[in-house]
């Protein structure tokens, strides 16, 4: 039995979302270089490389998405979903090498103060709430939990910026170097945080772990509920990508209308958001060959 849903025009729409953001990305990274050689700014430089960081973000969510609805074939057997993943281990993986760096030329600043442009950082920081907001509220109305993703990484930017203006107004009426190294290991931290936690998810999805959105008690409980069910085991449930999930399991019952059981079971499993299932049904008397942890 299989469930077929038409996402071209969806699909469509985060392409065009995230070509947008790329591009304002792109643009304001040249921006922050020029600014931030010219203030001697080391939080909008470090800024600059965190938003190149974005840029490389956006172009390979982009292709991995495209990558990703390709239908399964006789090497993918599941499609080629999990390749999205593959996307947030690099980008992970750039953001932490970019933001290291920054925490080692910050603590270097601190130790050895430089005077900065405040007023210089003040429209630059401007102008960057002005570009990030803008990509901002066009991922902002985005479905796809990928849209989502991009959007909660941009307004990080946002307020990012927001700290800067508030350390180059600060800055204008008292004199506070270091405050400009401090405020970029600060957003360092919070970007290393963040790419800890992202390739936690990553890798918990690539061990196959039980998707964090799904109450296996509840799920168990209701396909229990179903009538002519006398009970399941050797049930499995993990995800591709963390939005498309997967079961199997095996249902003992004497009901001879398999056919109906197998369809009430896919219901049931539908709200919890798994996409496929593969049902064994077994009689009661019958042993199970399979081994059943």
């Amino acid at each position: 039995m299989s469930h077929n849903h038409d996402h071209t025009h969806e699909n469509s729409n985060a392409t065009k979302n995230i070509t947008v953001a790329f591009w304002l990305n792109l643009f304001f990274v040249f921006v922050e270089l020029i600014g931030g050689i010219l203030t001697n700014s080391i939080a909008i430089l470090s800024d600059a490389l965190h938003d190149f960081g974005d840029c490389l973000s956006l172009a390979v969510a982009w292709a991995f998405q495209k990558k990703s609805t390709q239908k399964r074939d006789r090497k993918y057997s599941y499609g080629y979903k999990r390749f999205s993943l593959l996307g947030s281990v690099f980008l992970s993986g750039v953001l932490f090498i970019s933001s290291l760096f920054v925490f080692i030329e910050s603590v270097k600043r601190i130790l050895s103060p430089h005077d900065v442009h405040a007023q210089g950082m003040m429209w630059i920081a401007l102008f960057g709430i002005l570009i990030n907001g803008l990509a901002a509220l066009r991922l902002k109305k985005g479905s796809s939990l990928n849209e989502r993703a991009v959007f909660l990484h941009i307004m990080e930017d946002v307020l990012g910026w927001i700290a800067v203006l508030v350390a180059s107004v600060v800055m204008q009426f008292v004199y506070f170097p270091i405050l400009d190294p401090i405020l970029s290991i600060l957003i360092s931290i919070w970007v290393l945080y963040n790419v800890f936690r992202n390739l936690r998810a990553t890798f918990t999805i690539m061990l196959q772990a039980t998707p964090e959105s799904v109450d296996m008690n509840e799920l168990e409980q209701q396909i229990r509920n179903i009538e002519d069910v006398q009970s399941i085991h050797d049930l499995h449930l993990w995800t591709m990508d963390g939005e498309s999930h997967i079961m199997t399991l095996h249902v003992v019952t004497e009901s001879v209308e398999c056919e109906e059981l197998k369809q009430k079971i896919v219901e049931t499993a539908q709200p919890f958001h798994i996409e496929h299932v593969t049902i064994e049904m077994e009689r009661p008397d019958t042993q199970c060959f399979h081994t059943c942890d």
